[in-house]
C-alpha cells in the first residue's frame, strides 16, 4: 500500500494588500479551518497547517481544558476564530484561544465583535516553523493577557506587560498552572495514547498538588 506524506506547514506573506482584500479572503474561507491569515496593516501571512502542526494544537487545547475541569474552572474555547480590528487595520487567527475570566461577556454571542468585547485570555500559538508575522505586536494591541507557545519540544507563557510579553514561569489567567509542568504534561502526550495520557495527567497533577 503506498503512503502519502501530509504535506509540510506552508507560509506565504504578501506585502501592500488593502483590508477589503482581506476581508474578501476571510469571506471566501468562512468555514474553512485553512488556511489561517493574519493581516496586520497591508501585510498578509497565509498559513496552511500541517499535521505535525494540528496534533500539537489539538494536544495544547485538549491539555487546557483537561486541566481547567480539573480546577474547576469555567473556560470557553473559541478555537481559530477571526478577531480583527478595522480601525488598527489588523487581524488574527490564533490556533486556539480560551475565555478564562470574560467567559460570560462573548459566551452565546454568534460572534466576537473586539470594538465592544473582550479578547481572549488566552491565546495559544504552535509554531512549527517561524511565522513570518509575529502575533505578538497584534496580541498586544488587542490586549490579549497571555500567549501560549509550543513548538513541539519547548512550552512558554507570556504575559502581557505594558505594551509587550514577557516570559513567565506560570498562569496569571489559569492560576495553579505553571509553564514547566505543562511542558512535561505535553512530552506525555506524545508518548502515551489518548486514553492513557489524560489518566496520567491528572495523576501527576493531583499528586503534585497533594491531593
Amino acid at each position: 500500500m503506498p503512503m502519502v506524506a501530509s504535506p509540510p506547514e506552508q507560509r506565504v506573506v504578501l506585502n501592500n494588500v488593502s483590508w477589503e482584500t482581506y476581508e474578501r479572503l476571510l469571506e471566501e474561507h468562512l468555514d474553512c479551518s485553512a488556511p489561517r491569515f493574519t493581516y496586520d496593516q497591508g501585510v498578509l501571512e497565509i498559513m496552511s497547517p500541517s499535521a505535525e502542526h494540528e496534533w500539537y494544537n489539538q494536544l495544547v487545547s485538549d491539555l487546557v481544558k483537561l486541566l481547567a475541569r480539573e480546577l474547576r474552572i469555567d473556560i470557553l474555547s473559541l478555537g481559530s476564530t477571526t478577531f480583527r480590528r478595522v480601525s488598527a487595520k489588523q487581524g488574527f487567527e490564533p490556533d486556539s484561544c480560551f475565555y478564562v475570566t470574560h467567559v460570560r461577556a462573548v459566551r452565546g454571542n454568534a460572534r466576537v465583535d473586539l470594538a465592544v468585547d473582550p479578547p481572549p485570555d488566552i491565546v495559544v500559538e504552535v509554531a512549527v516553523t517561524h511565522p513570518s508575522v509575529s502575533k505578538f505586536p497584534l496580541c498586544a494591541a488587542f490586549g490579549v493577557p497571555e500567549i501560549w507557545t509550543y513548538d513541539g519540544s519547548r512550552f512558554a507563557i507570556y504575559q502581557l506587560r505594558g505594551a509587550e510579553y514577557t516570559e513567565s514561569s506560570a498562569s496569571g489567567v489559569l492560576k495553579g498552572l505553571n509553564a514547566k509542568q505543562l511542558g512535561e504534561f505535553l512530552e506525555l502526550g506524545k508518548a502515551l495514547d489518548s486514553l492513557a495520557w489524560p489518566e496520567e495527567v491528572l495523576s501527576r497533577f493531583r499528586r503534585n498538588a497533594g491531593v
